[in-house]
């Protein structure tokens, strides 16, 4: 079990060990209406007495009262304890989940808080009831011997028979359901992302192709979960028979016992009631399967997604850097085992701007992406100021590094927000947020742009930035970047979207950044981009070509394409 998950069950003992506390009162209550049944048979009846009725009469709705009000008092502490438990573990999954690199994620971890909500709610289901309720089956069949060993025999032949139709349960819907709730993660995980992509769908004419596609998906989720469902229904139909037709042989047993003499008549109805609740939680376990294998899985799912995620570990806070950067055999690999990057090594100096450039596919975005932070090498090193990237603290590194992905993904929330990196949920100054998010504007060129739109820097975005053309969307990803003035700032083709006037503001604010000391690395597709650099790495096949100043590597590519022979003209022999 990890460590956070323990941790924060321990935190919810209290409320755990209160609501089997109260189970224990609650099935000794349930005792009273069976001593009820035998007081009126046995005393009232045979003598007639109505004030006896009365106090007994008295007694169960006293009992029955009290039951009822410890019943809603497990239940609610069952809810808080689901509170308890979502104060305690969400952070940690919001954090293991949004801190872990794109690279080598797994699915689980985009459903991680689907299935936590489905653990919590299982834990205030009726399965936990049951599972409360389970301890006290040994205790009504001590009872059931107690009235006659005949009823106790015919109780502990029924648990019996109602367990091992819990097993079967157990064998045969175990792997349809989780392979139907896999099927249905990725239906419902497909169709979230094509309903963001709504409007590229409507515009290249996908809407009928993406709906029977996800109708395809339905369709296998469905069949899954309809055999999964069939399997199961006809075990727990089988239980219920099973426990009904054994509460109602009770009754028969009992009469022939009490014809017989050996049992009171009163204890013919106690002997029905004891069976039936001896077998009730086996039987509502049953009943409640499909919800204790998916929490279940959700169980394992979470101790998965955590255990990976690794302890926090409080690193030594280290000194703003100056932005010298050192990459030593540099390896990342794909989930599917391919090498994106391999052997990569170089050096960066403070201050220093260099251009990466390329054929598609080489691994340029993968190179900028690890070098921020956002993709863990399978090996090799990035070391920031001589500090090995993996002893800094996450979060402190990037504050000082500005990265700006190639697709510029920005957040439902204002303007301001974005460029801020959402500092003011942090509870951070606002008048020194505003200050500083005007600012990285104006350095990136965008403090114009903004303010001509309707809300200024106010303006609410939608999912995914949506409000902003892909140009403005470009400039204030980039003045996201330069928020609060980084040591290092890491663009990938940041002028992808720009006509001419944006590209000169962006350089500019390159050559802004490069005067004030900022280490730039950016990937670049244009040559306009080349009179602010410095240094220039090409990279193929995941490897570094050529790399050094831009002079001499731009003199080998014009001597190497010299000294390469003509391609030979078609058609010609």
């Amino acid at each position: 079990m990890n460590e956070a998950i323990r941790t924060a069950l321990q935190a919810c003992r209290r409320h755990f060990t209160s609501a089997i506390v109260f189970s224990a009162l609650v099935n000794l209550l349930f005792i009273v209406p069976m001593l009820y049944m035998l007081q009126v048979y046995e005393r009232v009846v045979p003598t007639r007495g109505h004030t006896t009725l009365y106090m007994l009469t008295l007694v169960l709705l006293v009992g029955l009262v009290t039951m009822a009000a410890l019943d809603t008092l497990r239940s609610r502490l069952l809810v808080r304890a689901g509170v308890r438990l979502d104060a305690q573990l969400a952070k940690i999954i919001l954090q293991s989940t949004l801190g872990r690199p794109s690279q080598g994620r797994q699915r689980n971890a985009l459903q991680a808080m689907r299935e936590f909500d489905t653990l919590r709610q299982a834990m205030t289901g009726p399965a936990i009831l049951a599972a409360l309720d389970a301890p006290w089956v040994p205790i009504y069949v001590l009872i059931a011997f107690l009235v006659s060993p005949w009823i106790g025999v015919l109780a502990v032949v029924g648990a019996i028979l109602v367990i091992l139709l819990a097993i079967r349960n157990e064998q045969v819907t175990r792997a349809r359901l989780q392979e139907a709730n896999q099927a249905a993660g990725l239906t419902y995980s497909d169709f979230e992302t094509a309903v963001s992509a709504g409007d590229v769908v409507r515009a290249l004419g996908m809407r009928d192709a993406m709906v029977s596609g996800h109708l395809a998906q339905r369709s296998h989720m469905m069949r899954l979960q309809t055999e999964a469902s069939l399997a199961a229904s006809g075990v727990t139909a089988t239980s219920k028979f099973v426990r009904q037709f054994l509460q109602s042989l009770a009754l028969g047993v009992g009469a022939l016992l009490a014809i017989d003499g050996l049992i009171s008549p009163g204890a013919i109805f106690a002997s029905m009631f004891i069976v039936g609740r001896a077998l009730a939680p086996i039987d509502q376990m049953v009943g409640n399967w499909r919800g204790i294998i998916q929490a279940r899985g959700a169980w394992n799912t979470l101790n998965e997604l955590l255990n990976q995620a690794g302890p926090d570990i409080a690193l030594t806070q280290l000194p703003r850097p100056q932005g010298q950067i050192e990459v030593e055999d540099l390896h990342v690999i794909s989930e599917d085992g391919q090498p994106i990057l391999q052997n990569i090594s170089f050096t960066v100096k403070p201050g220093q701007v260099i251009a990466i450039v390329g054929p598609s596919g080489a691994g340029k975005s993968t190179l900028v992406r690890a070098l921020a932070g956002a993709v863990v090498p399978n090996h090799g090193a990035i070391r920031i100021d001589g500090a090995d990237q993996r002893n800094w603290d996450p979060q402190r590194l990037a504050e000082h590094v500005g990265f700006m992905p190639q697709e510029s993904t920005l957040f439902r929330g204002s303007i301001k927000e974005n460029i801020a990196r959402f500092r003011n949920r942090l509870g951070e100054d606002p008048a020194q947020i505003d200050t500083d998010a005007i600012a990285a504007a104006q350095v990136a060129g965008a403090h114009d742009l903004i303010q001509r739109l309707p809300g200024g820097y106010d303006q609410q975005l939608g999912l995914g930035g949506r409000g902003l053309s892909a140009g403005q969307m470009q400039r204030v990803a980039l003045a996201r970047a330069l928020f609060r003035g980084p040591s290092v700032l890491i663009l990938d083709e940041p002028n992808s979207n720009l006509d001419a006037d944006g590209e000169q503001e962006l350089l500019q604010c390159l050559h802004q950044c490069k005067t004030r000391g900022t280490t730039i690395l950016l990937v670049a597709h244009r040559m306009s981009m080349m009179p602010i650099v410095d240094g220039l790495m090409i990279v193929q096949d995941g490897r570094i070509a050529a790399y050094g100043p831009k002079h001499e590597v731009m003199q080998k590519i014009g001597a190497q394409k010299a000294m390469s022979p003509p391609s030979p003209t078609p058609g010609v022999a």
